[in-house]
């Protein structure tokens, strides 16, 4: 049959798969999403921890609201929309949640902000981990130092506006992933990073992954500060499913019950060859794609090929990865050198060299394909090609395809 898999934002790469080596095509689950408008605006009308969102406003001189950057398919601009209605949007100051990714795109501003960009122009704040003043909290149980963009840690009311889906090290996104790494210092993130080295630090976790761990202690520190917010989960369309409002915690506690619903998917059985899809936006770059191979991984037997799809229409991303993935043909050596010494960005390469360890990654990318092979992957001219090639070497071959694999967790039944 033919497939027709999502390459970059409006493009297609048809692959011809026959009956018997298809396994299944997957995705997160379909779930059935009311008005998106009303969804946002009932869960704020009803906040869990709180009586309203009013009364947490009244008196607020610093009101600053923390967002995703455009990375994100979080609907800040819908959620602005059912604010706007309750408050005047220009009382508060906005913290773009950057970690540290590049400043926004003039698209991705839009994008983010909607009909209200013009208007909050000016009240808009960049989060830069190098440049950003930070102040000093304290230090975690593991030993992390805790800087804050000052902005947020200056605030009187801070309200989040975020999604939750699972997240291949920190277990989950959403809440205190907007503090860190979301305003945090690049110290800061570069040692809560390092932790993602840990297997206990993997999707779906959160009791005993010290990375979500050390996000909750940077809570901590801001103990009694007045935060309100409002958490989404979205379908595989990226439709708003559910929206939790209200404590912080105890909303992400919700809507983690509720991304299980929409992102643990079923299988029957693991494949010989799993085709992740990086789509728009997650294909920003190489090291934003790689969350579909961690992904892809799980749908995965030993000794198969999973292959990455993802326009990375700005290149690589971090150097730093690509280098430590690049510094031997032997995946082994490479967490051997990555253990020596580490730096921010190294746990991706650790992610993907430890995949590439029991099996072979090949991906099909805008990417100089000479850069792919030297970072130990196999790079296609599309997706055809390596299939073609996947099964000229197991005609039997058994293989899944996961159309989103950025945020789909496959589970045997």
């Amino acid at each position: 049959m033919q497939v027709d898999i999502r390459y970059g934002k409006d493009g297609v790469q048809p692959v011809e798969i026959p009956e018997k080596n298809l396994v299944g095509i997957y995705a997160p689950m379909e779930v059935v999403c009311g008005n998106a408008e009303d969804t946002i605006k009932a869960s704020i009308d009803s906040p869990i921890g709180y009586d309203s969102l009013e009364s947490f406003l009244e008196g607020g001189e610093d009101i600053v609201f923390i967002v995703n950057d455009g990375t994100r398919p979080t609907p800040t601009a819908k959620v602005l929309d059912a604010l706007s209605t309750r408050m005047d949007l220009r009382k508060a100051r906005y913290l773009i949640a950057t970690g540290t990714h590049r400043d926004m795109t003039e698209e991705e501003y839009n994008f983010v902000f909607g009909a209200h960009y013009e208007n909050l122009k000016d009240r808009i704040v960049v989060h830069d981990a190098k440049k950003s003043e930070c102040v000093y909290l304290g230090d975690s149980k593991n030993g992390t130092p805790m800087e804050v963009n000052k902005v947020a840690v200056d605030a009187d009311r801070l309200v989040i506006i975020t999604s939750v889906e699972p997240h291949y090290f920190a277990g989950y996104t959403g809440g205190r992933k907007s503090f860190l790494p979301g305003v945090a210092s690049f110290k800061t993130v570069e040692t809560n990073h390092k932790l993602a080295m840990n297997k206990e630090a993997q999707s779906l976790v959160l009791e005993g992954n010290p990375v979500h761990e050390d996000m909750m202690d940077a809570l901590e520190v801001i103990k009694g500060k007045k935060i309100f917010s409002i958490q989404m989960v979205l379908d595989r369309h990226q439709n708003v499913y559910r929206t939790a409002a209200g404590d912080l915690n105890l909303a992400f506690a919700q809507a983690v019950k509720w991304a299980e619903e929409v992102f643990i998917v079923p299988i029957p059985e693991k494949a010989d060859m799993v085709i992740s899809v990086a789509p728009y936006p997650m294909d920003v770059d190489l090291y934003q794609s790689q969350k579909a191979l961690d992904n892809g991984k799980w749908a995965l037997k030993e000794g198969g090929k999973i292959l990455m799809v993802s326009k990375c229409r700005e290149g690589i991303g971090h150097a730093t990865f690509l280098n430590q993935l690049s510094s031997s043909k032997d995946p082994k050596q490479v967490l051997e050198n990555i253990k020596a010494e580490y730096k921010l960005g190294y746990h991706k390469a650790a992610k993907m060299a430890e995949i590439a360890v029991w099996a072979d990654i090949w991906a099909v990318t805008d990417l100089d394909p000479e850069i792919i092979s030297s970072a130990n992957i196999t790079p296609f001219p599309s997706v055809a090609d390596a299939v073609k090639k996947g099964l000229s070497e197991n005609p039997d071959a058994r293989i899944i395809i996961l159309t989103d694999g950025s945020v789909t967790i496959p589970r045997v039944e």
